[in-house]
């Protein structure tokens, strides 16, 4: 038999085998090209938090989105990318892609109905509502919790360090055998083992840690039976109930010294228990846990009368028992597997052969004389159950024989229950919320609550996981009955549900969606429940979502437009100071949203009290977090309040607190940033600080003060600002050393704002800050950090625009050929960005030969280049240089030819971008020799096979026919174009769009070299790219229509796009109108009307309908020239306008709005009266799309035929008995006055003159 190892071997060599053939049959593709790019480095939206701002709780690294999870919660997320794990779950779920900050919000509660004092007026609020003093109140309790475990544990800790200290000193104290000195408390422990009994003169924190001997006030309830080395009476003021049978240490203090087991001397609650004589009681040593008998055992000396089973717990379950319940025999009754009984059967056979020996079994055993039988003590009960069967599941009475089981017709399987009356399906996960709606009752006998119950459920579901027109109706009910609902049974229903951790984005949304729309009708009555909302809303404000951040804000700023500012603030006030960093984060966003609702001088007072709060620095923080928040959500808006926000956090610089510090200085460079370029008055009081605070402080703070000083400098007059920054750069320079990342990061930012501030001269910058600048920052660690790589390269473009570009290309040419990729591809980018601002007309010969060579070194060694950062820079430079680059064409095309034959395809597509770059200077240089050359070449490689390259390739091909023009081209038009007809049927979009505009090119300049049965086939591939998803494909296909109709006549071209109007597909249909309209305006319409005109009597809808969007298409393009064609097109528009089908009177009346507009002035008035006549009995159509299209063609009559003869018109209704009648009138009126309010003068009906009024227009009759 082959060993293990052996076995492992074989298969290890099968499964290669396997992966060979794996590999001969399966399709391989071009990693570089499909996807195997990092898409954790996309960013889905803009960051929620500001880069520079930190937690105080360290954040998570952000995840990959491509992470599947179980339902737990807790779970890490596994993001393996191992080789077998290729189908990844792209989940959907918001919790997946949360890193655990943000997670933190599934901790949070949803608070109680809270009281409404508006709503209450005079009345007493009512006992079970809480109101804003019970909640401070708590608040101050979890506060005092908080502060005081942190001293226990701080306590403990230095307890740890004294004991750890305690043997040293004894060793030093034999050696010296001095007196000894006053004892200090860290002898406390050596004390107490000496048995030095002391009257305690030291404070409660001084005593022994009661945490270690007695349960704290903060422990759970002691679990029965637990051994706790403690002083038995001393009395927890959590304990209601004294635990009975607590195992004690038995030369403890007993319970009786101190009457009742109570602590006296009213000591309080953390002292150690003192004897009636106030003396501390020897603690013993403390007992090893191995020193005690196994409370499992049953050895225990039972209790005179206790059930012996029991005996060492009297009146307690036995420890380990399932949920600590006692099982009764009734319970336990039911069906058994077959493991379960043989375990039984089992179990019987080894109590049979181990029960105690009867006497009869041991009279036969033992001889009759020499043995005395003893009686048992009376007090002794034996034990008949042994110790392991009280720790067994227990067994029911009697031998278990089968039962067929009853059947529950309740139970859930995993096939999910038809929900019943048409509801949607339901997941596993909304069992808990919608589980009542599965029991099929009947709702007559529920009571009114319960049916509103029920039916919100039902909404909410239909909301949650409906169809599209199931959502739409649901929401519509909740809103118009939101008021009937009640805002309590509404929010006590959405509100959990959002709460939920296995919510996805698109049911967050629609539920974000209905408590905005219920808000909006409940107004005030939502004010209990303000809290509850905020709760479940002011997460989205930290959402890596842009649009769900968004929605966050908008659903607060309408709750608080509804609840009012006190109930905002009564609301919110608890958590400012709140000891969850998370909370108070969040709460600081949700108060600027509302400052921007309801106006910030409505919050100013309360901002001012807060930030001067002077019992926590939390509430201190978040108030002026608020004003930080409140910068960035409203940007120049502050400026009005800006000093008085200045003056509400200026004292913030000096407070004792470092984060308070911090963030002030943070939250003045907000309110800098938003006032920019205005309100430097405003910041005069902070100044001083701020500059006596960037000599005081180091890191963190330091990092605040600077960014803060970056960002008024620029607000600054040129010659202030060139006083500052001269100060200033002395400890920027100073800090360029620092390894810190947030460091660098902001002394860029600052560097380039001094630096772009005029008044800070480009000598200065030159010889004092240039040197340190390159030296420090421009190394290879830098290009490793996106955050870092982007704004050092923006710091170095603002100090090229001051100092020019060869001062800094000069510094930096060098490392292009750096053997680093990063950090070649950040100098690339630099030199891109700045030689593309400043040209290169600094740029002397020996720095354009280094500059050349360089970037032909960067650009052939890359690798991997995801965002083109190599081909933008070599274009830019080759763009910018201009003629000068002609020495080096060889070479270029060169390494262009050569790459476009490399095996990998990222590198051939970016061979052929380059091409298209470059194409233009190649003609400045008159190379058109080398153009054609290359153009063979490409035309070589039109067989590519990866779309992505195919794309890049014919993008080469179009630039160099549209500089080379058709004539030169090599290869010939001729050859060109059908090599490119079967490309057009690729279906990816980069080749399409590149295909189809150069197609375009060649029949707009070249149709000539191509004969016209190509162009015919040509025209039937396009039909098939008027249904591509882009625009920009249709719209270049429908212009190419134009281009080729021009080349060979429209007749064949139109009967093409005729014959597709009988497609059924809308968009195919619309491009096709649009492509008829543009063969007409190329080749004169009356080429395509009347074929156009004839189609029309087709008697199939969507013909028709495309015909008359084909006039309205065609009479909008041609404008004027309509004039010859009106009276042609009038009969048809008239049968169309008097047709059953809504659609048609719609796309005749648009026609007839396009036709109004193009012929105004121009002497066809009695055509377009006839046409008046058939659009105005429409006015009164209730299909949106219908009236507004009358609408429009009603304006374009008021232009074409002036506003008095719409005037007559409408007339006749404006005081019609009927109201719809009048509104519709009155409706054209309206816009009639807005169009031409002054033209209607002349035409109002003549009135007499009344004693009040006067209706005669004298100047009007004089002109008459």
């Amino acid at each position: 038999m082959a060993s293990d190892d052996e076995i492992e071997k074989t298969q290890e060599e099968r499964k290669k085998m396997e992966k060979q053939l794996e590999s001969l049959t399966e399709l391989t593709f071009d990693t570089d090209l499909y996807g195997d790019s990092d898409k954790a480095s996309y960013f889905p939206s803009i960051p929620a938090t500001e880069e520079e701002e930190t937690h105080d709780a360290e954040v998570i690294p952000r995840r990959n989105f491509q992470s599947y999870t179980g339902h737990d919660v807790a779970v890490p997320i596994n993001n393996s990318n191992d080789a077998g794990d290729n189908e990844v779950v792209t989940s959907r779920r918001i919790i997946d892609r949360e890193d655990d900050y943000r997670r933190r919000r599934l901790n949070q509660i949803l608070s109680p109905d809270r009281h409404d004092a508006f709503a209450a007026g005079e009345k007493t609020p009512d006992p079970s509502v809480r109101s804003y003093a019970d909640i401070m109140r708590d608040e101050a309790l979890k506060r005092e919790r908080e502060e005081t475990i942190r001293l226990i544990s701080k306590k403990k800790k230095e307890e740890e360090e004294a004991g750890k200290a305690a043997p040293v000193a004894e060793k030093e104290k034999s050696q010296q055998n001095q007196q000894q000195k006053r004892r200090n408390r860290w002898d406390q422990n050596q004390n107490l083992e000496e048995g030095g009994v002391k009257k305690s003169k030291t404070s409660d924190w001084d005593a022994p840690d009661s945490n270690a001997m007695t349960p704290g006030r903060w422990d759970a309830t002691p679990t029965p039976g637990r051994v706790v080395d403690a002083t038995p009476g001393r009395r927890n003021r959590w304990d209601e109930t004294p635990t009975p049978g607590r195992l004690v240490d038995s030369d403890a203090t007993p319970g009786g010294v101190t009457p009742g087991g109570v602590t006296p001397g009213g000591a309080t609650w953390d002292a150690t228990p003192k004897l009636s004589g106030g003396i501390t009681p020897t603690p013993k040593r403390q007992r090893s846990r191995w020193d005690e008998t196994p409370a499992t055992m049953g050895s225990v000396t039972p209790l005179p009368g206790a059930t012996p089973a029991a005996a060492y717990t009297p009146g307690v379950t036995p420890v380990g028992g399932v949920e600590l319940a006692t099982p009764t025999p009734g319970a336990l009754q039911g069906s058994f597997t077959p493991e379960q009984y043989n375990l039984l059967r089992w179990e019987r056979d080894i109590e049979e052969r181990n029960r105690p020996l009867t006497d009869e079994e041991l009279d036969a055993m033992f001889p009759q004389e020499g043995y005395k039988v003893l009686d048992p003590p009376a007090s002794y009960v034996p034990i008949r159950t042994p110790a392991r069967k009280l720790l067994a599941t227990p067994t029911p009475l009697g031998t278990p024989l089968y039962q067929i089981p009853e059947e529950n017709r309740g139970q859930q399987f995993d096939v999910p229950k038809e929900a019943p009356g048409g509801l949607p399906f339901m997941k596993p996960e909304d069992y808990q919320y919608f589980g009542a709606l599965l029991n099929e009752e009947n709702e007559e006998e529920l009571s009114p609550d319960e049916q509103k119950e029920r039916k919100i459920m039902k909404l909410l579901l239909k909301v949650k996981n409906g169809t599209p027109p199931q959502r739409k109706t649901a929401l519509r009910q909740l809103t118009d009955k939101a008021r009937e609902f009640g805002a309590g049974p509404l929010f006590n229903r959405i509100l959990p549900l959002l709460m939920q951790p296995t919510l996805e984005d698109q049911e967050r949304h629609l539920l974000v969606k209905v408590i905005d729309r219920v808000l909006y009708k409940l107004d005030e009555l939502v004010r209990p429940y303000v809290h509850k909302i905020l709760v479940v809303i002011e997460p989205l404000l930290i959402d890596e979502d842009y649009y769900a951040r968004v929605e966050g804000r908008e659903i607060i700023s309408n709750l608080s437009k509804a609840a009012g500012l006190a109930t905002m603030i009564a609301a919110m006030r608890p958590d400012i100071d709140n000891i969850d960093e998370y909370v108070r984060n969040t709460t600081a966003r949700a108060f600027s949203v509302v400052a921007s609702a309801l106006g910030i001088p409505a919050l100013l007072p309360f901002l001012k009290a807060v930030c001067q709060s002077k019992k926590s620095w939390q509430a201190r923080h978040t108030g002026i977090k608020i004003v930080q928040q409140i910068a960035i959500l409203i940007g120049c808006a502050v400026l009005p309040h800006l000093r008085s926000l200045v003056e509400i956090i200026e004292h913030g610089l000096n407070d004792e607190n470092q984060k308070v510090r911090t963030i002030t200085a943070l939250s003045l460079a907000a309110l800098a940033e938003a006032a920019a370029p205005y309100g430097i008055e405003s910041f005069d009081s902070v100044l001083k600080p701020l500059w006596k605070g960037i000599r005081q402080h180091r890191g963190k703070v330091l990092a605040a003060f600077l960014k803060a000083i970056g960002f008024i400098i620029p607000l600054m007059e040129a010659l202030y600002a060139s006083y500052y920054t001269k100060e200033v750069m002395l400890i920027l320079i100073r800090e360029f050393q620092s390894p810190d990342e947030e460091m660098k990061k902001i002394v860029l930012k600052v560097v380039k704002q001094c630096v772009s501030t005029e008044g800070v001269e480009a000598e200065y910058i030159r010889t004092d800050i240039l040197p340190e600048f390159f030296r420090n920052f421009w190394v290879r660690r830098m290009a490793l950090d996106r955050r870092n790589y982007k704004q050092l390269v923006e710091t170095t473009v603002e100090i090229a625009n001051k100092v020019g570009v060869a001062d800094i290309v000069g510094r930096i040419v060098e490392d292009l050929k750096d053997e680093s990729e990063p950090y070649r591809r950040m100098v690339m980018e630099t030199i891109e960005k700045v030689v593309t601002n400043l040209g290169s007309s600094d740029i002397d010969a020996r720095l354009e030969e280094l500059l050349i060579d360089g970037i032909l070194y960067a650009f052939q060694e890359q690798t991997s280049d995801d965002a083109n950062v190599m081909l933008n820079g070599f274009g830019a430079v080759v763009n910018s240089l201009g003629q000068r680059v002609k020495p080096y064409l060889p070479q270029i095309c060169g390494t262009i030819k050569w790459r476009l034959n490399n095996k990998s395809a990222k590198v051939r597509q970016q061979a052929a971008d380059l091409i298209s770059r470059i194409a233009v200077v190649m003609k400045q240089c008159h190379e058109e020799q080398l153009m054609g050359h290359l153009g063979v070449v490409l035309y070589e490689y039109l067989g590519e096979e990866y779309p992505e390259v195919l794309g890049s390739i014919l993008g080469a091909l179009k630039s160099i026919v549209n500089v080379i023009g058709m004539t030169k081209m090599t290869p010939p038009i001729k050859d060109l174009l059908p090599r490119l007809t079967p490309i057009l049927k690729n279906r990816h979009e980069k080749v399409q769009e590149n295909c189809i505009d150069l197609v375009g090119r060649i029949a707009d300049r070249g149709a000539e070299f191509v004969p016209a049965r190509e162009w015919m086939r040509i025209c039937f591939e396009l039909l098939e790219m008027l249904k591509a998803h882009k625009k920009g494909i249709r719209r270049a296909t429908v212009n190419t229509f134009g281009y080729i109709a021009k080349a060979i006549g429209p007749q064949d071209v139109l009967a093409t796009l005729l014959n597709n109007l009988k497609v059924q597909e809308r968009q195919n249909r619309v491009c096709t109108t649009v492509a008829i309209a543009i063969v007409a305006e190329t080749c004169s319409p009356f080429t395509v009307l009347p074929a156009l005109m004839n189609e029309y009597r087709v008697p199939e809808l969507n013909v028709q309908n495309g015909v008359l969007k084909s006039l309205s298409f065609l009479f909008e393009y041609i404008g004027e020239m309509g004039k010859d064609y009106i009276y042609a097109v009038t009969p048809l528009l008239e049968d169309a306008l008097m047709d059953r089908d809504l659609v048609h009177r719609q796309t005749a009346a648009s026609a007839v709005k396009h036709m109004a507009l193009g012929v105004a002035g121009l002497g066809c008035e009695d055509a377009l009266v006839h046409l008046l006549n058939y659009v105005w009995p429409n006015i009164f159509e209730t299909s949106p799309h219908v009236i507004n299209a009358v609408m429009e063609a009603i304006e374009g009559m008021r232009v074409a035929l002036g506003s008095a003869v719409v005037l007559n018109y409408c007339l006749q209704g404006l005081f019609h008995p009927a109201r719809k009648v009048r509104e519709v009138y009155w409706k054209i009126y309206n816009s009639l006055y807005i169009g031409a309010q002054d033209a209607l003068v002349a035409a109002y009906p003549s009135l007499e003159d009344e004693h009040n009024n006067v209706y005669s227009r004298s100047e009007l009759m004089m002109f008459i």
